[in-house]
């Protein structure tokens, strides 16, 4: 399903990721989710590129999601 505001996110996203990639992660599955509309995994591989995308911009320090180069 998709998510109209950082606030719909699932709370381990909501709890673990800064704002900012709260925005990645939400417009990533979003667009994914629409992508593979009628395929059967569509809420899993949303789930993968949102990860990955939030993934390009932050790194986990220890229990922490910093920005690269940030």
């Amino acid at each position: 399903m998709p998510y109209h505001a950082n606030a719909d996110l699932p709370p381990s996203v909501r709890a673990h990721l800064p704002a900012h990639a709260q925005d990645i992660f939400r417009a990533a599955f979003n667009h994914a989710f629409a992508a593979h509309a009628g395929d059967p995994r569509q809420e899993e591989i949303a789930q993968r590129i949102a990860w990955a995308a939030v993934k390009r911009s932050y790194v986990k320090d220890g229990d922490r999601w910093v920005a690269i180069n940030g």
